[in-house]
């Protein structure tokens, strides 16, 4: 019992910081594990918990001693550092942008936020009745200027009428994605990184997979029309929210885009009326 107490070291347990240092050290993995669940990293993990079991099993003075075995386990585990830091740059990327995100500077786009919102929804739900395939990409915090020049710069306001005629097909943007950044459309035809995520349904295409992706890697919002089903989604931290009417694009959007107001209860009844409104004048 004396022998666990000091492996524990409780006496430490009473300094005035040290629960806040395991709270805040419990909070890291949790975020880290969070991030990872469901992609290939989960699967690395466990594979590199195994390799630790195995080079533990193996040690010479064990029941299995394996001398071979286990200097190779060693030299693995030795170098395997170096290999995570590889292996997990995405999550701890994206977890370093999570933790980076200033709510304060969503406030200089408030203004022009919603009006944006309305010509994207109506486009997405249009462009869905026709089945026309369409990704716009929203940047938040994060900024998108790495994905922005692989695509046409265009720098223009967002309306419905462009959005309709930048994805009608056959025509030369209609391909790739579309970025608005500070309230404007910075470019057009943009490559994103697809989704690796194996849990992904096959019967996403690359659009879908595509917004999954760039919500995987920055804190943007994707809204996605599919060219097949007509249906419209939402990607939000790799999560995927389907088939939206108008309506529903909307809400979800200005939540994601202006939450500060989207938290007031008065903002939500106004919204709730505006929307009875339009529904009644229809």
């Amino acid at each position: 019992m004396e022998r666990w107490l000091e492996i524990i070291q409780i006496e430490q347990l009473r300094a005035p910081t040290a629960w806040l240092d395991i709270a805040l050290l419990w909070f890291a993995i949790y975020t880290l594990l969070a991030l990872i669940r469901r992609t290939r990293a989960e699967q690395m993990i466990w594979g590199l918990a195994g390799v630790v079991v195995l080079f533990f099993l193996t040690d010479p003075s064990s029941l299995v001693p394996m001398r071979a075995v286990h200097w190779v386990l060693g030299q693995l585990l030795l170098y395997g550092p170096f290999a995570l830091i590889v292996i997990f740059s995405g999550p701890v990327r994206q977890a370093l942008a999570h933790f980076g995100r200033v709510p304060i500077l969503r406030w200089r786009t408030q203004d022009t936020t919603e009006p944006l919102i309305e010509e994207i929804a109506l486009a997405a739900a249009a462009m869905g009745t026709r089945r026309i395939g369409a990704l716009i990409v929203l940047e938040r915090a994060q900024g998108l200027r790495t994905y922005i020049e692989t695509g046409i710069g265009l720098d223009a306001h967002v309306t419905y009428d462009l959005l309709i005629n930048v994805f009608t097909p056959k025509t030369p943007l209609h391909d790739g994605a579309v970025i608005i950044s500070e309230s404007r459309i910075k470019a057009a035809c943009c490559y994103l990184p697809l989704s690796v995520d194996p849990y992904i349904s096959r019967e996403y295409g690359t659009r879908h997979r595509a917004a999954i992706g760039i919500t995987e890697e920055t804190d943007a919002v994707a809204v996605v029309v599919s060219e097949e089903r007509g249906i419209v989604s939402v990607a939000i931290d790799g999560k995927l929210t389907q088939d939206l009417d108008s309506r529903g694009l909307k809400k979800l959007l200005l939540e994601q885009m202006m939450p500060e107001r989207s938290a007031s209860p008065l903002w939500r009844w106004a919204l709730k009326r505006s929307t009875r409104t339009s529904e009644s004048s229809s």
